[in-house]
């Protein structure tokens, strides 16, 4: 097999119906603009020479990345913010094409991992437990808006609400404060969010199965505060943390570093970038903030909450479990619990 860096690049713009290609003759120097169509795709590159594919990493790049690759060629997907800088003039397909090509001959440009057809999985099934998470605060915050406005004040929570809802809608039902049409009403929403949990059980149900065949997920399950969403969707998210040269460069990629600004010799730390998948973030945020709520807190977190506030006390937790869990994934190594809490393993 060819190297990366002697194979020709091909700077392909993904669409919907009509794909556009930029190919650069290497020896004439001639510049190639194509457009095909998605039926034949997958022939044209079945019958190209071994090239480096560079695409935009959006909607249906990975599955294109999986079947490019099938018929030997090398696919590079890269963040498509980093593209926008390599795009000239008005914005067009071709001209879309043209900023791959040469954004993929930036050695620079980290390129987003190929995920694989288990991952995507893992990832679907997590964006819909999200949604199903949405619609059912939809549908809470909505019975609580429409009771205040009968003089019924609902608790703020899911858990609150269904519990103590029953027995606000009769003791309003027995003084008359809601019509009969109304009561059936909220009975029915009430219906329609006990069918969204039920998915939602479901959803982390095939996530737990998931875990239990994955060793990776099992292994990062023993990091305090990475709990079955967090474990899954890291596995799931990143594949190979060995594509990440240390465990600071993977807490950057998560955004849970500081943000730089620089000038005249002068550095300034600000708060958190926030970048990358925010998803990611808010799951190994949540699971700091559950490490701390403990009772028997580490003597590292009770030093830190002595001194800094509580939120950075939080993100600073979050970015040790982070550089945790690629230190067991791309290492190899089991967690150890003294490496994590050396003062109390008498280390």
């Amino acid at each position: 097999m060819q190297s990366i860096a002697s194979l020709p690049v091909i700077g392909l713009d993904l669409a919907k119906s009509v794909f556009q290609l930029h190919i650069v003759d290497a020896e004439s120097g001639e510049i190639q603009r194509r457009q095909i169509k998605r039926a034949r795709l997958a022939e044209f590159f079945a019958k190209c020479a071994p090239s480096l594919v560079a695409m935009e990493a959006c909607a249906s790049a990975h599955y294109w990345a999986r079947t490019i690759q099938q018929f030997g060629h090398q696919a590079k997907l890269l963040p498509a913010q980093h593209v926008k800088a390599f795009l000239l003039r008005d914005k067009t397909d071709a001209m879309d094409a043209q900023a791959i090509w040469v954004a993929a001959q930036q050695p620079h440009i980290q390129a987003v991992p190929v995920k694989s057809q288990r991952q995507q999985t893992c990832m679907a099934l997590h964006c819909m437990r999200r949604q199903l998470l949405k619609m059912r605060v939809m549908q809470t915050n909505a019975l609580r808006g429409i009771l205040a406005e009968f003089g019924i004040a609902m608790p703020v929570g899911h858990r609150q609400l269904l519990k103590t809802i029953q027995g606000e809608l009769a003791r309003a039902q027995q003084q008359d404060v809601l019509p009969a049409d109304l009561v059936v009403t909220v009975q029915e929403q009430l219906k329609r969010i006990d069918g969204l949990q039920i998915d939602i059980d479901c959803i982390g149900q095939r996530l737990l199965a998931m875990i239990r065949e994955d060793r990776q997920m099992q292994a990062i399950r023993q990091i305090p505060g990475v709990g079955e969403l967090g474990a899954s969707a890291l596995v799931a998210a990143v594949g190979d943390f060995s594509a990440f040269k240390s465990g600071r460069q993977f807490a950057s990629w998560v955004g849970l570093t500081p943000r730089q600004v620089g000038t005249g010799g002068k550095t300034q730390q600000l708060g958190i970038s926030k970048r990358g998948d925010s998803y990611l973030r808010t799951l190994l945020i949540a699971g700091a903030r559950a490490v701390i709520a403990k009772s028997a807190k580490s003597k590292w977190i009770e030093s830190l909450l002595e001194r800094r506030h509580h939120n950075v006390v939080v993100v600073a937790l979050a970015n040790k479990i982070a550089r945790t869990a690629w230190a067991v994934l791309a290492k190899g190594a089991a967690f150890d619990q003294a490496k994590w809490n050396p003062a109390e393993c008498g280390a």
